[in-house]
């Protein structure tokens, strides 16, 4: 017996004609969940209550007539049409307008919670710790098969290779999430006080999710367990713009995972790196150093310095010589000078000596009593005279005087 079979693109097509004409205008109310912006523009998320959930879209035309920023745990009033995607079996809303209907039962539920713990001083800043500078264990509480881990291990490895970390498996959503991260975080610091060195740092996170799936990590018993812990804890849960009440209790929020691996290697990368700049601008000052004492000493090589002592000699030798020649001659001029006076001198004096006279014929007459005979007139008859010509003596005695013919 022959049947009718209808292939899937026609039951889809059939599927698709029935719901787009009866749902061709509605009006849903809902929490935004899973908002996902895609670079296109659009803007992809789910619409759901207590019981429910819808997929739905709303395209970039008509995202330029929002007047506010559609985010997860936001209750807004959607208008729109239902939508058939055949490729995927599935149906949307698509979304023509949107307005805030009021807080979110998730927002409205965090925010009270958030308000209860603030109030038991949680979040004091007077709580937190400051992370350790060196760090040398890091214990991470999330999942060991999730995104989150592997981005950790894969900044630590390239930032800290030297730093040991510590997966303490715990799953990150889910009814029992919440109590088995508390309990991870309590073994962490218990073991700890044991003497066992676990961890100097704890990364407690997840990759990003839609609201509900953050929920574990603004559960209470999550929230006290980092507040009570001894070691510092980074609270590093979905990405930039999601947020859980563990922010608020950890030491340290990061925007990321990747972004707690950053912070808690930081200082040892930060380390590396001071000292990497510091012995490169050390090579850089002594390679200048070295290269102007190059420059300096280049013209000084042995021709150039045997030309440049001889500039700088050259004149000096030929001032040295000619203050020589001058002094020689000054010199010469003096003693020439004196050579002349000394002749004279000893002229005048061998013509004043008495020797001279002598040397012309003339003696010397002395008494007994070795006197100059000066006047003849003083001499007495028969009295002993020494003559004294140039050469030799004569003794004589006096027979007569007389006086001195004119």
């Amino acid at each position: 017996m022959n049947k009718k079979h209808l292939s899937v693109t026609e039951l889809t097509e059939q599927i698709r004609n029935c719901l787009e004409s009866s749902f061709s205008f509605i009006c849903v109310e809902g929490e935004i969940s899973n908002c996902r912006p895609a670079s296109s523009g659009h803007l992809y998320f789910s619409l759901k209550d207590s019981n429910a959930k819808i997929d739905a879209v709303m395209f970039k035309n008509k995202m330029r007539s929002l007047t506010f920023e559609p985010k997860d745990g936001m209750l807004i009033r959607a208008k729109g049409s239902l939508s058939v995607y055949a490729p995927r079996g599935t149906y949307s809303i698509v979304c023509e307008e949107m307005e805030i209907a009021g807080t979110g039962e998730i927002l409205a539920l965090l925010e009270k919670r958030k308000q209860k713990l603030a109030s038991l001083g949680l979040f004091d800043a007077e709580r937190k710790k400051p992370l350790p500078r060196y760090p040398s264990v890091v214990g991470v509480i999330s999942s060991p098969t999730g995104a989150a881990v592997r981005d950790i291990l894969n900044i630590l490895s390239r930032r800290a290779s030297n730093l040991k970390v510590v997966i303490l498996p715990a799953p990150v959503q889910g009814d029992e999430a919440a109590s088995v991260i508390a309990a991870r975080i309590k073994q962490a610091n218990k073991w700890q006080k044991e003497g066992y060195k676990i961890a100097d740092v704890l990364i407690v996170g997840r990759g990003g999710g839609s609201l509900e799936d953050l929920l574990p990590f603004s559960d209470e018993q999550v929230v006290l367990a980092i507040a009570e812990s001894q070691i510092p804890v980074v609270s590093a849960v979905g990405h930039e713009i999601d947020w859980a009440l563990s922010d608020f209790a950890a030491d340290l929020r990061a925007p990321t995972p990747s972004a707690a691996a950053e912070l808690v290697s930081e200082n040892l990368c930060g380390i590396k790196e001071t000292i990497s700049t510091m012995a490169h601008n050390i090579h850089n000052a002594m390679n200048a150093r070295l290269e102007k004492a190059r420059l300096l000493l280049k013209p000084f090589d042995p021709q150039d310095m045997e030309y440049r002592i001889r500039t700088i000699l050259q004149p000096r030798l030929i001032r040295l010589d000619d203050a020589k020649e001058a002094l020689i001659d000054a010199m010469s001029e003096k003693c020439e000078y004196l050579r002349n006076k000394i002749e004279h001198t000893t002229a005048i004096l061998k013509a004043a000596s008495p020797l001279s006279a002598m040397e012309k014929g003339f003696s010397v007459v002395t008494d007994s009593k070795g006197k100059v005979v000066l006047d003849a007139a003083k001499v007495k008859k028969g009295e002993k005279l020494c003559i004294r010509p140039l050469k030799g003596t004569i003794n004589t005695i006096v027979e007569s005087t007389g006086e001195k013919n004119g």
